[in-house]
């Protein structure tokens, strides 16, 4: 099959990004007095998750020293749920690929899979903490707001799920996304209020990011403000969130997914590839085939996600961790994530089997996608198809820019993207 040429391009994306993190972080720590929530000698976690945020070495860094200056003793405490296989060590893993180690943070990292029960919503559901973080005098609380890859809802991912998944290990992850639909729209964000409330959390730090993958916001919020406060931030990520230039696409080619990403590999917000019936988002696009070709070395073996592809490739396959997988993936309630599709030679077949099964086009003809993953959607790749709507299109002129003509894609003697 003769492939489709295909065109570098770039997005325009003009959003705010902060340039001195610790300056900011330093001025809404003051102007939420920390110094008045902590007192000297006591021993705060900060939470450190398994998300590829932006900076988050830096970020829990400076959030170390600003709880040293009031007195302080800090350390950090794993908050990723059933993650890094669900035990101690491929937890304290995980967040070393991430940057994140005694070393580069300044503190000891403290890893345990213990929970206890701190207490019940009204229907009898029982939400559980980290026992670490209980046994702390507080705990500062890390994270970043987006739009979550399963559902759609005033809450979604943030420091609510921080703590009601994250710091709830494997078995608060387990109970939430057990109950499905019920576990994300009405008992995370309940879990999470009733451990703001009833606990030791004494802030948080929540984090936007924009399209580039960049620190956009970062504010600090006291426990109470949490429910209201993250609700607001997340219209504000949904807007800052980096998307596909165009709505209908016959192939996506995905070079790499992995933990380090999204929590289920790619982002369903970009792919529009939602596991559980009835969620979507309307502003995702239309595309009919997705493979995918890696896993990124970050994501340690977890493929979670890979099952969302139609197709992927034999060395994908080779890579794949299946106990981390599983366990994160049943973890989540359902077995779609981790189904192994198809799976080819090499980049090659994988991207000519791709658009072969997409419908009956040509394949010079095809409408294609190539990117590096979800989160990195500022330089892409498009087939003639899409450069002659492009050249067509003031409206997309203003937002999408070629940057070379199109050409033939360049593979090794294998068969695999050169890069």
């Amino acid at each position: 099959m003769q492939l489709p040429k295909m065109a570098k391009v770039r997005q325009i994306f003009d959003q705010p990004e902060i340039r001195d993190i610790p300056a900011k972080i330093k001025e809404e720590l003051e102007k939420k007095r920390l110094k008045d929530r902590v007192k000297p000698g006591q021993r705060i976690a900060v939470t450190a998750g398994s998300r590829g945020i932006a900076n988050i070495p830096l970020i829990l860094k400076t959030v170390v020293a600003e709880l040293r200056d009031v007195g302080a003793e800090p350390f950090l405490v794993t908050a990723m749920g059933s993650h890094g296989g669900a035990t101690p060590e491929g937890q304290i893993q995980v967040l070393h690929s991430l940057g994140v180690t005694e070393e580069s943070v300044g503190v000891p990292i403290e890893a345990s899979m213990e929970v206890e029960a701190v207490g019940s919503l009204p229907d009898g559901v029982e939400i559980y903490l980290s026992r670490v973080a209980l046994k702390a005098d507080g705990v500062f609380v890390v994270g970043r707001v987006k739009p979550h890859t399963d559902f759609k809802g005033d809450i979604e991912s943030g420091l609510l799920k921080m703590m009601a998944i994250g710091l709830g290990n494997q078995k608060g992850a387990e109970m939430i996304h057990w109950h499905r639909y019920d576990g994300y729209h009405r008992i995370l964000p309940e879990a999470g209020k009733l451990i703001a409330e009833k606990t030791n959390i004494v802030m948080g730090l929540a984090l936007l990011e924009n399209a580039r993958h960049e620190t956009a916001e970062i504010y600090a919020l006291y426990p109470e403000e949490f429910y209201e406060k993250e609700k607001q931030l997340l219209e504000a990520a949904k807007t800052l969130l980096p998307r596909l230039p165009f709505n209908d696409v016959d192939v996506l080619v995905v070079e790499e997914i992995g933990k380090n990403i999204s929590g289920v590999g790619m982002d369903t917000n970009v792919t529009g590839r939602f596991w559980m019936p009835g969620e979507h988002d309307p502003r995702a696009p239309n595309i009919k085939k997705i493979a995918v070709l890696d896993l990124t070395e970050e994501t340690h073996g977890n493929a979670i996600g890979i099952g969302l592809a139609d197709l992927t490739t034999k060395r994908a396959f080779e890579k794949i961790d299946y106990h981390q997988t599983y366990v994160n993936c049943l973890t989540q309630g359902s077995g779609e994530t981790c189904k192994i599709p198809p799976f080819l030679a090499n980049d090659r077949d994988a991207i000519a089997t791709a658009i072969r099964i997409s419908g009956p086009i040509k394949p010079e003809a095809a409408r294609v996608i190539r990117i590096k993953n979800t989160q990195e959607l500022e330089t892409l790749y498009i087939s003639e198809a899409l450069v002659d709507e492009l050249r067509a299109s003031p409206e997309l002129q203003k937002r999408l820019v070629l940057v070379e003509e199109p050409r033939e894609m360049q593979f090794d003697v294998m068969g695999y993207l050169a890069r």
